[in-house]
């Protein structure tokens, strides 16, 4: 059977990218709302219960109020890829790759709560290590990074794009979310497994689409004597058994001379390296992905792929 997919916030950045990755598929009934219509909340509350899955892209308030617009159907499936669900403990988060346990919890699931981007990325590097006990409780975790403008939707990409904007922005690379309380802190805590919340330094670059995650650690502060060999080979270890996160080789990582923001643009897959020195004091892990592909429309369409398969 043909199942039925609305995308509610279709319009948007990461619903025209999920859009774009279903073009093209003959298994799935996309059910769609008239732009113009895009808040007739009657409209929408009609399509939502129509469907088998919907997908929000959403602000979080309009997220909470599609989850109440479909309360009492129980035959409907959610993902949703605002910030408002991802810690609550009867949503499953859609990082499928997180744990060996993840991919069935989605596939199980009514409510899926679809990644961040930055935590994606983050996560990634730090839950590896949290669970093999390398990473110690306490350990003051930061974590880096730069992201392409697509990320902040419409409205930064316009003010990146257009020099006639009101508040056209110039810059080439701005850090943000100076206050660090920035929104996805509380994601990276729970989902990392950290018993601290990690300082978060966010950053936007001058190019659409792409996404560089920075985890600095100080080997001597981890536990049993961790090294650049034994960091690597429990990111390795984790992530066996799949093909869309894929830990580069020690030997590969070391021979390259840069990191590209924008290498997997377009693909629903993430890099991670382990870059230092054999016998140095420390270690820089790096997560490499698409802001908009395994950072959120990517993964959406992996988790509904998951949901759909049960």
């Amino acid at each position: 059977m043909t199942a039925k997919i609305f995308i509610d916030g279709e319009h948007g950045t990461t619903g025209l990218q999920i859009r774009t990755r279903m073009a093209d598929r003959r298994d799935v009934e996309l059910l769609s709302i008239p732009e113009a219509e895009r808040r007739n909340a009657a409209m929408r509350e009609d399509l939502l219960n129509a469907a088998d899955v919907a997908i929000l892209c959403l602000p979080d308030d309009a997220s909470r109020e599609a989850v109440r617009m479909v309360e009492g159907n129980n035959k409907i499936r959610l993902i949703d890829t605002s910030t408002a669900y991802r810690t609550a403990a009867d949503w499953a988060y859609g990082f499928a790759e997180m744990d060996k346990a993840q991919a069935g919890r989605i596939r199980a699931a009514r409510y899926v709560a679809n990644p961040g981007c930055y935590p994606t990325g983050a996560i990634a590097l730090i839950r590896p290590l949290r669970a093999a006990g390398i990473l110690p409780d306490g350990y003051p975790v930061t974590v880096n990074a730069v992201s392409g403008y697509t990320g902040g939707g419409k409205q930064l990409i316009a003010q990146m794009e257009d020099e006639t904007h009101a508040d056209h922005l110039a810059a080439n690379n701005f850090l943000y979310g100076l206050n660090l309380k920035h929104k996805h802190v509380p994601e990276m805590k729970a989902h990392g497994l950290l018993d601290r919340a990690p300082i978060f330094s966010p950053s936007v670059g001058r190019f659409a689409q792409g996404m560089i995650v920075q985890v600095p650690l100080f080997l001597d502060d981890l536990n049993d004597g961790a090294t650049l060999e034994s960091v690597h080979a429990a990111l390795t270890e984790h992530y066996t058994g799949q093909d869309v996160v894929k830990v580069v080789p020690l030997a590969e990582s070391a021979a390259l001379p840069r990191v590209d923001a924008e290498e997997l643009v377009g693909q629903d897959t993430m890099k991670l390296f382990v870059f230092g020195m054999p016998g140095g004091a420390h270690v820089n892990l790096v997560a490499l992905l698409d802001n908009l592909g395994k950072g959120a429309s990517g993964a959406a369409v992996q988790n509904m792929d998951l949901m759909l398969s049960a």
